[in-house]
C-alpha cells in the first residue's frame, strides 16, 4: 500500500484539471502576445484563465499577475515594494515563521541596507498582535505575514494585521500558498496590498503561481525582459499551466465546506488516535485555528527523520518539517519560534491530509505509526532516561 500524506509539500493533478491543459501543449501551443490566429486562441485562454481567477478572489482581472511558484510571487512582491517605496522608508515587518521564500528574501533584502524585524508568535504558532503593533515604526513600508503556516498549519490573524497595517499606510503582503484552495480569501474585502499563491498546493500543475496586486501598489522591477504580465514576469507565457491553475482553483471551492469537513475529521480522528495509543506526544498548534489537513505531532525522544524512514518503507509518505529545508536536518524555525525545545523540535513529523486520502489509509498509517515509535523507542538512550 503507497499513503500520501504531504499534501502540504504538494498534491496530485487532478484530472479535469490535466484534461483541460492537454490542448495547449499540443494543438494550441502559440505564443499568447502574438497577434496572429495561433496567438489569438492561446491569449483568450490566458485571459479567461485570469478572469476565472479574479473572480474566485472577487477583485479585478488585470490585478492578477502569472508567475512561476508561490516563492516568485513572494520574492516579486516583496523585493518590488522594497525598490518602489525605498524613498518613503527602508523597514520591513515579516512573522518568525514566515517560509524560506518570504524569511530569505527579507534576510536578502536586509543585507541591501533594509531593516528587518521578526514579530514573535505565541505557543500556537499565532502571531502576537501587541507585538506587531509595537514594531511599526515612522519608516516601515511593508508587513508581510502568511495567512496559514505551512508547518503547523495555524491560521494567522491577517484580517486584524490588515486593519493595522492600512491604518498606519503601510503595505501588507499575505503569502497564501498554503492557504489557496482550503481557506476563503477576499484580497480587497480584507484589505491586502499583495498575495501570493501557487497551484500545485490545491491540485493543480507544478511551476506556476499568481501574485494579486491591488490597482494602485507600485511594484519595482525583479526580473527584466520583455512586456508580458505588466512587465514584472517577463517571458514566454505558460498557456497550459494557467489554464490548469485556473481550472484547479474553481474546481476545489465548488466543494470547500464539504471536504473541508471530511479532512477535518480525518485529522482530529488520527489525532485522537496518536494521543490514546502513543504516550509522550505533542499536538502542536492544536488550540489554535488550523488548516484542516494539516498535523503536526512531536513524538518525544527520537528523531523525525528516523519516522520518516521508517514509515516510508511501510509506503507512508510523510514530511519532518517543510518540504523546502528538509535537506537541512536543522531544527524547524517554526517549531523553535513557538517555544518547543529544540531536542524535540527534531522529533516531529507533519502528516497533512489531501482530498484523496482515506480513513482506511489513516488506520494503516496508525497502525504502522505505533509501532515504528515503540520500536524506535526501545533505541533510544533519551526515552530510557525519562520514560517514567
Amino acid at each position: 500500500m503507497k499513503i500520501y500524506l504531504d499534501n502540504n509539500a504538494t498534491t496530485k493533478l487532478d484530472d479535469e484539471v490535466f484534461e483541460s491543459m492537454v490542448p495547449y501543449f499540443k494543438e494550441e501551443y502559440g505564443n499568447a502576445f502574438s497577434l496572429h490566429l495561433f496567438g489569438r486562441e492561446t491569449g483568450k485562454a490566458v485571459r479567461d484563465a485570469r478572469k476565472k481567477i479574479a473572480d474566485v478572489l472577487e477583485v479585478k482581472p488585470e490585478e492578477i499577475i502569472f508567475t512561476g511558484s508561490g516563492t516568485e510571487s513572494d520574492n516579486i512582491a516583496i523585493r518590488g515594494i522594497a525598490r518602489a517605496y525605498k524613498n518613503r522608508g527602508k523597514h520591513i515587518i515579516l512573522s518568525s515563521i514566515e517560509h524560506p521564500g518570504v524569511r530569505n528574501t527579507c534576510k536578502d533584502l536586509e543585507r541591501e541596507g533594509f531593516e528587518i524585524t521578526e514579530v514573535d508568535v505565541d505557543k500556537n504558532g499565532v502571531l502576537k498582535i501587541e507585538d506587531l503593533k509595537n514594531a511599526i515604526k515612522e519608516d516601515t513600508i511593508l508587513i508581510t505575514v502568511m495567512h496559514a503556516n505551512n508547518e503547523s498549519g495555524a491560521i494567522q490573524p491577517i484580517e486584524e494585521i490588515a486593519e493595522i497595517a492600512n491604518k498606519n499606510r503601510i503595505l501588507f503582503h499575505v503569502d497564501a500558498v498554503q492557504s489557496m484552495g482550503k481557506k476563503e480569501i477576499k484580497p480587497k474585502e480584507i484589505g491586502i496590498d499583495t498575495l501570493a499563491f501557487t497551484a500545485h498546493k490545491f491540485y493543480g500543475p507544478k511551476g506556476v503561481g499568481g501574485l494579486y496586486i491591488r490597482n494602485g501598489v507600485r511594484i519595482g522591477k525583479v526580473i527584466t525582459g520583455g512586456g508580458q504580465e505588466k512587465k514584472l514576469r517577463p517571458g514566454t507565457t505558460n498557456t497550459p499551466l494557467i489554464v490548469g491553475m485556473a481550472t484547479a482553483l474553481n474546481k476545489i471551492y465548488k466543494n470547500k465546506e464539504e471536504e473541508e469537513k471530511r479532512i477535518s475529521e480525518l485529522r482530529d480522528y488520527f489525532e485522537s488516535e496518536v494521543l490514546k495509543r502513543i504516550p509522550q506526544v505533542i499536538i502542536n498548534s492544536k488550540e489554535a485555528e488550523r488548516l484542516a489537513g494539516t498535523s503536526s505531532i512531536t513524538f518525544k525522544y527520537i528523531e523525525g527523520e528516523s519516522i520518516l524512514l521508517h514509515l516510508s518503507l511501510k509506503g507512508i509518505a510523510v514530511s519532518s518539517g517543510s518540504a523546502c529545508s528538509s535537506d537541512e536536518l536543522q531544527a524547524s524555525h517554526v517549531l523553535l519560534a513557538m517555544g518547543v525545545p529544540v531536542e524535540f523540535a527534531h522529533g516531529t513529523i507533519r502528516f497533512s491530509i489531501g482530498k484523496y486520502n482515506t480513513k482506511k489509509e489513516i488506520d494503516y498509517t496508525l497502525d504502522n505509526l505505533v509501532e515504528i515509535i515503540e520500536k524506535l523507542r526501545k533505541m533510544s538512550p533519551l526515552w530510557d532516561e525519562n520514560k517514567n
